[in-house]
């Protein structure tokens, strides 16, 4: 039976059809097909943000073929056989036809081919290996990649265990995608697979490992993929500190923030947060968030007066208090109403400036040096104890810098 993508703006668009005419033109009908997430998101009513293609053409050629038609051709991996092409400011990642020649389990020695089987039998999963026409008629050449799009199934091309030797990355896309797209109990097969060769993934860079830890945990809702990984023995490997704990399923019903969920996986210890986020070499930005949650917690309450609140808030930032307070909610799903008080306070609240500095203290007679920092110091502490009042500030810095005698 015929699959054709039906009601896809982005299979119409000017730029797709651009690009598809300007291979075409050089490679003839057919020479180039949509491949991959576009195709399976198509037809699973998931929205598509990626195009990509796959050709017969060889790389050279897709680079002469895109800027014969006055497209920006962009050389992002050629060894690999892909060119990006520009059209209508949106990329599109070119692919020629590969088969495998070797691999070690990280990276791939690649000869390039026109046999579309060929291309599919080196591909993860059979959902991935769909392929469709500048008309939208889609081809599996496994034979169960609509079906598996379909119903939900996450199964490997071939043998899963080769998949994995291939490159160890994709123990942990198994999971990934079963926790986006995947329904029911997962593959025996693949998890089997999985846990055999769970050591292998030590062999993967740290940034590789974050990044897919990352794009897991943003699914909209990875308990059921995550209790899988655990079981399996992979989110040891993976993140030795992690606890799924009753936390994790509370902080998913709260919302998507995969920062949140990360967070709860780990210990509210500054030390081992720090030792885990460099390991596993996250971000800056995402290294600095679960450090300062931790470090906010201690002073965290749901039961805190909005004053008392404010004076973290100053304290420690807004994201650093929300994360906190979010893993408090975790800790008690059933104060969601005070959490999302603190919350809303957090989100509503502007931090004010400290309104008095060391020019002011040098009108009082106060030279530069430790003691004016001491002064500024103990003016801060009181005035965020009195929830920063917006006035009276000369009067109080005077009276730190000659108290009044008893």
């Amino acid at each position: 039976m015929t699959v054709r993508l039906t009601n896809q703006p982005w299979l119409t668009a000017s730029a797709t059809r651009d690009v598809i005419a300007a291979l075409e033109a050089s490679g003839g009908p057919g020479c180039a097909r949509f491949v991959g997430g576009c195709v399976r998101n198509a037809l699973i009513g998931q929205p598509v943000a990626d195009i990509d293609i796959a050709t017969t053409l060889k790389p050279e050629e897709t680079d002469r073929a895109i800027r014969a038609a006055g497209l920006k051709a962009v050389p992002t991996g050629i060894a690999h056989g892909t060119v990006t092409a520009v059209a209508g400011r949106q990329p599109f990642e070119i692919t020629t036809l590969r088969r495998d020649v070797s691999t070690d389990g990280r990276n791939a020695t690649v000869a390039f081919t026109d046999d579309w089987a060929e291309d599919a039998a080196r591909r993860d999963f059979r959902l991935n290996a769909l392929y469709a026409d500048a008309g939208g008629e889609v081809f599996e050449p496994t034979g169960e990649g609509v079906a598996d799009a379909l119903a939900g199934r996450i199964i490997f091309v071939g043998d899963p265990e080769i998949r994995i030797r291939e490159d160890f990355l994709r123990i942990l896309r198994f999971f990934r995608f079963h926790a986006w797209y995947g329904r029911g109990e997962p593959d025996r097969a693949a998890l089997a697979a999985c846990r055999a060769l769970v050591a292998g993934m030590t062999r993967l860079s740290a940034e590789r490992v974050s990044s897919e830890l990352m794009k897991l945990l943003s699914a909209p809702d990875p308990r059921a993929a995550m209790a899988a990984m655990a079981e399996a023995g992979v989110l040891a490997q993976v993140l030795p500190e992690a606890r799924l704990s009753p936390l994790f399923a509370a902080a998913v019903e709260q919302g998507g923030d995969p920062g949140v969920r990360l967070m709860v996986l780990l210990p509210a210890d500054e030390a081992v947060v720090r030792d885990a986020a460099a390991r596993l070499r996250f971000a800056n930005a995402t290294r600095d968030r679960l450090v300062f949650a931790a470090l906010a917690l201690p002073a965290v309450g749901l039961s805190m007066s909005d004053r008392e609140a404010r004076a973290v808030l100053y304290r420690h930032g807004a994201t650093a208090f929300s994360d906190a307070v979010r893993r408090r909610w975790a800790e008690a799903p059933d104060r969601s109403a005070d959490a999302r008080r603190l919350l809303a306070l957090a989100a509503a609240w502007t931090r004010p400036p400290l309104p008095v500095g060391g020019r002011d203290l040098a009108r009082l007679g106060v030279p530069p040096g430790p003691e004016t920092g001491r002064l500024l110091k103990a003016f801060e502490t009181a005035w965020i104890a009195e929830d920063f009042p917006a006035a009276g500030h000369a009067e109080r810095l005077a009276a730190l810098v000659s108290p009044p005698r008893g």
